[in-house]
């Protein structure tokens, strides 16, 4: 038996609350004509006829048809509903903008309390389309709120036949890889936006480009404002100097997001919180994990999303963990979490945002579905609220502390790197005496001082002596905030696991030898 789809199974939702006689269903989407067809689909199953209104139109059928144009004040609409005799469900669009007028609102509650009642040929139903997830506080006892599914990889697959169907031989078909490659690509994305990205690489490379697709779909989705599709570090955990345990630890989880994995019956890994002192490579390795993983990243700025919700729901909070489970497999970038959840444990100081932010993103955490793997970044651990770290919401939590002598070798090298030079040409162990207490930031940051110093003597090859002239220079965030970092290592004793190998520092007696002949 063929497995439906999340949208059919949106539908059949529909087709239950219907027959359980729910008078007012508020239904959250942006896709309209895909979700009225679906909705037209489910109400004619069970014998209902379909009306769609909007202020602009007023009455119609759900072929477009017109039953009455006039009809497009709100308030008459819901007369009309009350006043027909007929087993119909009524549509209507964007009507939370006029529930503001208290007449409208009051018209709605009173209907939807009697039509429960109504005889069996005489029952109506109304169904809210809205992109808006907030039902007004009259209404929530009355209304049941679905929040329908963006296309899945079989609805997607079915759109992308639909594009290819009738087009000439000269279009090239994809094939096995190729088209999964570009179904996976577009998954995450509106039908009409499927629908625009495959239409678009099909036109402008006669075939199906799963490359074409995800660039398009980068496109939409940071025009979503929710989430940023960021682009990784294309070195992968090979940019990330040192920090060998937590590396291990996440390379050991990166088949626990394949296929087989699921099949054995492996749970999708949760993810991690990495806590630290800043500028020691917690926010690298989140770009750097998801070229590991060979999957996109997904960051979510938590502080901005807070800003842009102010006075509002949770409903954008809702829509990027929505988008990023759609995205699925995917890492999910929550950077300095401290900053936009801080406010949760000072009462209402932020008009109760945070904690409704905090509570959304708990209950995600703990029931998300799909390979969504977060990637959660903080550096003041005393600001986040306790239930965060409660076992079960990441797979484990590490601490990040400074780079010990060999790390610190490692971060100038890969620096050394990025920056086009061979890590060969200079003494990494001398640099890194040299630079004592630095975090990662802070010694990656000495390759472009000594890069202006050799480019303004010649254009010369930089040396040792450029980076440890550098190194001199600098007055580590250690030594500036020393309480700071010694509070966070104090902390983590016992609850987080190290990041990094400890370095074992050499005993007063090491190299003495004894004469016991």
């Amino acid at each position: 038996m063929t497995a439906r789809s999340a949208g059919q199974r949106a539908a059949d939702d529909v087709v239950t609350l219907l027959r359980a006689r729910n008078a007012l269903i508020w239904v959250v989407t942006r896709e309209e004509a895909r979700v009225e067809q679906a909705i037209a689909d489910a109400a004619e199953s069970i014998g209902c006829a379909v009306r769609l209104w909007d202020c602009a139109t007023g009455a119609s059928k759900a072929d477009g048809e017109a039953v009455d144009a006039s009809l497009t004040d709100p308030a008459e609409a819901i007369k009309a509903v009350a006043a027909s005799r007929k087993r119909e469900v009524w549509v209507l669009r964007d009507l939370p903008a006029f529930l503001r007028d208290p007449y409208t609102a009051r018209a709605l509650r009173s209907l939807v309390k009697i039509l429960p009642a109504s005889p069996q040929p005489e029952a109506r139903a109304i169904i809210v389309l809205t992109p808006s997830a907030d039902v007004p506080p009259e209404l929530a006892g009355h209304a049941v709120v679905i929040d329908w599914p963006l296309p899945d990889r079989a609805e997607v697959a079915g759109i992308l036949d639909g594009i290819l169907e009738g087009q000439p031989e000269s279009i090239e078909r994809p094939t096995n890889g190729a088209r999964d490659a570009a179904i996976d690509a577009a998954v995450g994305l509106s039908a009409e936006e499927v629908q625009s990205c495959l239409s678009r690489a099909l036109v402008t490379a006669r075939k199906i480009d799963p490359k074409a697709v995800a660039a398009e779909k980068k496109r939409v989705v940071n025009a979503s404002r929710v989430v940023e599709w960021f682009d990784p570090d294309p070195r992968g955990l090979d940019a990330v100097g040192g920090l060998d345990v937590l590396k291990a630890w996440l390379v050991a989880r990166r088949a626990a997001l394949s296929q087989k994995a699921r099949a054995f019956g492996l749970p999708a890994p949760r993810g991690v919180l990495l806590v630290g002192v800043p500028g020691c490579g917690k926010s690298l390795t989140a770009k750097a994990v998801a070229t590991a993983y060979g999957v996109p990243l997904l960051r979510l700025d938590l502080g901005g999303l807070k800003n842009k919700y102010v006075g509002e729901s949770e409903g954008n909070l809702r829509r990027a963990l929505k988008m990023a489970e759609t995205v699925a497999p995917c890492v999910l970038w929550l950077d300095e979490l401290e900053k936009a959840l801080g406010g949760a444990t000072q009462g209402a100081a932020d008009g109760g945002v945070s904690s409704d932010a905090l509570g959304t993103i708990l209950s995600w955490l703990q029931e998300k579905a799909g390979s969504v793997f977060v990637v959660a970044t903080c550096n003041d651990v005393s600001a986040l609220p306790p239930e965060l770290l409660r076992k079960g919401r990441f797979d484990e939590l590490f601490f990040v502390d400074l780079p010990t002598a060999s790390e610190r070798a490692l971060v100038l090298a890969a620096a050394l790197k990025a920056h086009g030079r061979d890590p060969g040409t200079v003494d990494l162990p001398a640099v890194a005496s040299a630079c004592q207490d630095f975090t990662g930031a802070e010694i990656a940051a000495l390759v472009p001082d000594a890069l202006f110093v050799a480019f303004a003597e010649g254009e010369r090859a930089i040396t040792t002596a450029d980076l440890t002239t550098a190194a001199r220079a600098v007055v580590p965030l250690a030594r500036t905030a020393a309480d700071k970092v010694e509070k966070l290592r104090a902390w983590s004793k016992g609850r987080a696991r190290p990041a990094s190998t400890p370095e074992v520092a050499a005993s007063a007696t090491a190299g003495r030898k004894l004469d016991l002949s």
